[in-house]
């Protein structure tokens, strides 16, 4: 008989690359300038792999969220990673991740769903621990997009940067963080951002009728940008109908990270206060993934998010997917493992 009806959220935590790729650099490979860009898009710098890769990068957000929960790898007995850019097409990165922190005990699988994945990843994982079939949930978004960008290419090579973060979630008989989830996708619009060269579209190098750029991130800017402003404030105005509150009772708002054009365009459809919108994205770019677990450690680590705080976490990206969760964060960081 499963006796856990709560999922509480224990920990969070992140990683980042080493190199820093400012405006100012960008200036001296493509045409652009540190104005162009700002004044577009929000971004300042953003961090690239070097020796770095998806896989050490969800480790290191792995223990970082592992310490701040207290919780050692023996009692984690599920991994769920969020990439869409992983080491290998398998295994999986949450098998390599289970590796190279130690749990034996877990049982580890990958998921896609773009700059989404986190929301989706959280809702799969609410859904093991409150069905009773997990009790201690490693959850990961990470993304290696410098590797899959045309750095030629102004439009999309400003705008990713590469990262990762981390919730650890624990079944409780009398407690629930996570109050409502919501999530959705429109396959229809799938060729408005996407990475072609994989699966029945590779194509070997060397092919003569092979296309460069279909190993790098395609995107219809416009098309997106109005998909994400239409859709995220439905998706805001969703879960908080789940959750049965009001968009008063949201103390924090955790967007995905793409463009601050968007955040503020959401923030004043839904008549949000800038004080209540957590942004990021001027120091690390669109991380994908990893963005809303990055904004979150970020608010809590300067101290514009403390606990008890409600938050809506809401993500978007390629698919089309979007989703939304409204979360407890109560959590508050444990000193070691």
């Amino acid at each position: 008989m499963n006796n856990f009806n709560g999922t509480k959220i224990i920990g969070v935590g992140g990683a980042l690359p080493a190199t820093v790729v400012t405006n100012a650099d960008l200036e001296n490979q493509v045409d652009t300038s540190d104005e162009w860009i700002t004044s577009r898009t929000g971004i300042k710098q953003r961090h690239v792999v070097d020796t770095e890769t998806c896989t050490s990068l969800s480790t290191a957000a792995a223990l970082d969220a592992m310490k701040f929960a207290g919780v050692n790898a023996e009692e984690i007995d599920l991994i769920i990673v969020a990439t869409s850019t992983p080491d290998y097409l398998y295994p999986s990165t949450a098998c390599l991740v289970q590796r190279e922190i130690g749990a034996i005990n877990a049982a580890a699988f990958d998921i896609e769903a773009a700059c989404t994945g986190i929301v989706y990843a959280l809702t799969v994982a609410d859904q093991f621990i409150k069905t009773g079939a997990s009790k201690t949930v490693l959850v990961i978004g990470a993304d290696v997009h410098s590797r899959f960008l045309d750095w030629n290419d102004r439009n999309t090579c400003i705008l990713f940067g590469d990262g990762a973060g981390a919730f650890v979630l624990q079944a409780s008989t009398d407690e629930n963080d996570i109050l409502a989830t919501y999530i959705k996708a429109d396959g229809r619009k799938a060729d408005f951002l996407n990475i072609p060269n994989f699966g029945v579209n590779y194509q070997k190098p060397g092919t003569p009728d092979k296309k460069e750029d279909q190993r790098f991130v395609q995107m219809n800017g416009k098309v997106v940008y109005e998909f994400a402003v239409s859709i995220v404030p439905d998706a805001v105005r969703a879960v908080c109908s789940k959750a049965n509150m009001d968009l008063s009772d949201v103390d924090f708002f955790i967007l995905h990270q793409a463009n601050q054009r968007i955040i503020k365009a959401v923030a004043t459809k839904l008549g949000l206060p800038d004080d209540k919108m957590v942004v990021t994205l001027d120091s690390v770019g669109n991380t994908s993934a990893a963005s809303i677990p990055l904004a979150l450690k970020h608010a809590l680590t300067t101290g514009q998010i403390k606990s008890p705080a409600r938050c809506a976490l809401v993500g978007f990206g390629g698919g089309l997917t979007w989703g939304a969760l409204i979360i407890n964060w109560r959590a508050v960081a444990k000193s070691s493992l």
